[in-house]
Parts: C-alpha cells; structure tokens; sequence
C-alpha cells in the first residue's frame, strides 16, 4: 500500500496550529494529547518538539495537570485591559450622540470619529484616537447617517413630479 501524504505540509502544519490555538476547547485537546504522551514515557522536550510547542509550556501544564487534574489544563479567565471611560461615562457619552454636535457648541451637523475624539477629551478628559472612536460608535450601535442632499433653489411641486412612486 501507498503512504498517505499531505499536500503542502508546511502550510498544512501552520493551518492546523493556528485552529487548535483559536479555540479554549481546541487548546485543552492539545493539552490533553500533550499528556498522555507524557504518560506513554515521552519526555517534555520529545512533546514539546513534536507538537512545536515550547519546552517550558509543556513543563507547566505538567505541573498544572498534578496540581489540578483536567482543570488545570483550561485556561483561565482573562479579562483583558479596562477601558477608559467608566460605564457612566460612557452612558453620558451616549446620550451625548443621541444629541445634534451643534447643541453641545460644535460647528458640525453630523459626529464622527474626528469630532468624538475632540469631545472626550473636553467632557471626560480621557485622551482617545480617532479609530478609538470610530469603534466607539460600533460598540454603541452608532450609525453617523448623512443627510440627504438638498437642492439649493429647488422647486418641491417640480421635484415632486419627476419622482417614481409619487
């Protein structure tokens, strides 16, 4: 019988790596395997080069394994850094948008990030970038929506006439 290969198994190896990374369950299956290798009498560099994981990983979730059993192997809660706005000031922020920039004294008619990132500082004094913003306002399900254009001098009775569904 033929050997089964992989077509391109460099890339092959990165693909399959890049899932078993992606997910909590996926990282905990490798673990797994990672252990009953250790229990078949492989050493923790042996495991750590066949999965390309490094030596050091592989000792510590040995440890965490006797220490813990299967629970040891997850990984835990990472809540990743705070924002910098508190929840209240983002609450006042969204009432802020739901208002005309023109009421709280800007020259504009419409928000955008440009314009958010000048008014935070003034109101929260909390420095945000522009994209900051602009992911802000899809945070808050914030749509900027443009005004329909107006023509300057045009007559409505005439206008009305050339529309489709009149």
């Amino acid at each position: 019988m033929r050997k089964l290969t992989i077509i391109n198994p460099e890339e092959s190896k990165s693909i399959i790596q890049k899932e078993i990374h992606r997910t909590d369950e996926g990282r905990l299956q490798h673990r797994l395997h990672c252990m009953l290798l250790i229990c078949d009498g492989k050493t923790c560099a042996e495991v750590a080069a066949l999965f390309g994981d490094s030596v050091r990983a592989t000792q510590y979730w040995i440890k965490r394994f006797n220490e813990l059993g299967i629970p040891g192997l997850r990984d835990s809660f990472r809540p990743g850094r705070l924002g910098r706005l508190s929840p209240d000031e983002k609450e006042a922020l969204v009432q802020d948008l739901h208002q005309n920039p023109r009421d709280l004294g800007y020259s504009q008619n419409l928000w955008d990030g440009k314009l958010l990132s000048h008014h935070i500082p003034k109101k929260f004094n909390v420095e945000l970038k522009v994209r900051q913003c602009q992911n802000l306002f899809h945070k808050f399900n914030f749509r900027r929506r443009k005004p329909r254009p107006v023509i300057a001098k045009g007559d409505s009775k005439a206008q009305e006439g050339f529309k489709k569904n009149a």
